[in-house]
């Protein structure tokens, strides 16, 4: 499988931020010119913030009539000056824009030109539109009145104390957890919050449905309490480069891994982790917050591809590809080590009649029982292959260093191996079906290595050579190759 290129993630990174970006001068635009088919933007599912009353609307219609109030009252075109813009990609379906503007009013243009205004915007992918779910304007000057969308008369009254106060009001406000609530109730991503300790403050509903843990039995809890031993390194890690200051810059910057998560059954689910560090004024870490993705299944995938890619799908047992690979290994260790290790090639004597006379299926059942004949006979760290046919090879890694002993211990497990696989087979195609027993021997073939001073297609070679031999010496023995030529 091709993974993309770092210059087609950034591609890829580019176009959604230049959608978000559309989205954003799209509402500013209707926004600014008072058109009334702002309001068909407005999703079923709205909430908003009117900083001027400072009250949270969840209804929609109620929303649309505020909007109208709004044109009404001031009916010509404004215009809206962007300071600075924050764009987050959140996930595939919600996407949210932070922005600050100063307001220039057709009427006393400055009065509100001297505010700076807050402007929060959440859009999400609804049916195939991109909706508006969230707005939310944090306006630093006292409540409007009701016949007034924009606090004109207080204005003009309010002092520098009251700025004070309200901008205190502004900074609590923006610091409160309520939005980031709203944006993650129903979203199938995990959204999580812990601080500086590494104690979890916050934990979105979607942690339930895929870990089957409550918010009021993680939130409170020190996160590595609910992750295993392995999980907990790999996020220690992530937030020592954080700590670091090794991520790269810019507004949706996370560092990414993958790990296993304990589930309240005690099974594990795969998460891909976005975290990244929250900083106070003055650039140091107060806390943490990120997001984690269920990939279980995409990992499940993964799985099952690398086992068709290296693994025999009759046998089970290593294929050609994965054999070679663990070679290159075993040669590698060896040339560290100065330990020797061996190659045993064999191949069965009288598997070709069982397939004439009983068909491929008997075969078939002959060759899985030679496999797992072969794994009972070596240690976990060697390799057992079956490489096409009725030919296996066994790696044998971490011999002795001398010659002579690792011969000795090689031909050992060759003539272990011979005489398992020399005893009868009783096979059957179906549990209820009638035995057929079945007696085959294997001519096996045993090469030595030392380091990398021969190539594995070589030391590939002789084994087989030595295989051979030792079917024209009479078959059912083991020989040993001929060492390798300097």
């Amino acid at each position: 499988m091709q993974l993309p290129s770092q210059t087609a993630i950034s591609h890829v990174q580019q176009e959604r931020e230049c959608m978000i970006r559309g989205l954003f001068h799209e509402y500013i635009d209707m926004y600014a010119s008072r058109d009334d088919r702002l309001t068909t933007r407005f999703s079923q599912n709205f909430t908003g913030f009117t900083g001027s009353w400072g009250r949270l609307i969840h209804d929609r219609d109620e929303w649309i009539r505020i909007t109208r109030q709004d044109f009404e009252q001031v009916p010509g075109p404004i215009r809206m000056e962007v300071t600075d813009v924050s764009l987050q990609d959140l996930c595939n379906e919600v996407v949210s824009v932070a922005a600050t503007l100063r307001i220039h009013l057709p009427n006393d243009a400055d009065l509100m030109a001297n505010h700076m205004t807050r402007l929060v915007l959440v859009f999400r992918l609804e049916a195939g539109a991109w909706m508006i779910t969230h707005c939310s304007y944090s306006v630093p000057f006292h409540s409007a009145s009701d016949d007034e969308i924009y606090p004109i008369r207080s204005l003009q009254q309010q002092n520098r104390a009251l700025q004070a106060l309200v901008a205190e009001r502004t900074r609590e406000l923006q610091e409160s957890q309520a939005f980031y609530r709203l944006l993650t109730e129903d979203a199938e991503d995990v959204h999580w919050q812990m601080d500086r300790d590494f104690i979890v403050t916050y934990i979105s509903p979607a942690d339930e449905r895929l870990r089957g843990f409550q918010a009021a039995e993680v939130v409170g809890r020190p996160v590595f309490e609910l992750l295993t031993e392995e999980a907990g390194a790999l996020v220690k890690h992530a937030i020592n480069l954080s700590a670091q200051k090794a991520l790269p810059a810019g507004p949706t910057s996370f560092r990414k891994f993958e790990m296993q998560q304990l589930c309240k059954d005690g099974s594990l689910v795969w998460g891909e982790v976005l975290v990244k560090p929250d900083l106070n004024a003055k650039g140091e870490v107060v806390g943490y917050h990120g997001i984690t993705r269920n990939v279980t299944e995409r990992k499940r995938l993964e799985e099952q591809v690398r086992q068709l890619a290296f693994h025999d799908t009759l046998t089970n047992l290593a294929n050609r590809r994965l054999l070679l690979e663990h070679l290159d290994q075993a040669m590698g260790e060896s040339k560290r080590s100065h330990h020797y290790g061996a190659v045993i090639y064999l191949d069965l004597d009288n598997f070709k009649p069982l397939n004439d006379i009983h068909g491929h299926g008997m075969g078939d059942l002959l060759l899985i029982e030679v496999g797992a004949r072969l794994k009972g006979c070596v240690r976990g760290a060697d390799t057992v292959a079956r490489i096409g046919g009725d030919e296996f090879v066994v790696l044998l890694r971490t011999l002795p260093p001398q010659l002579d002993e690792a011969c000795v211990q090689a031909i050992a497990v060759a003539e272990k191996i011979r005489g398992c696989l020399a005893e009868r087979y009783v096979l059957r195609s179906a549990p209820d079906a009638s035995a057929i027993e079945h007696a085959c021997t294997a001519s096996i073939g045993v090469a030595l290595f030392c380091g990398r001073d021969e190539t594995a297609d070589s030391l590939m070679q002789r084994a087989d050579q030595a295989m051979y031999q030792a079917k024209e010496n009479g078959r059912n023995r083991v020989q040993l190759a001929l060492t390798a030529k300097k």
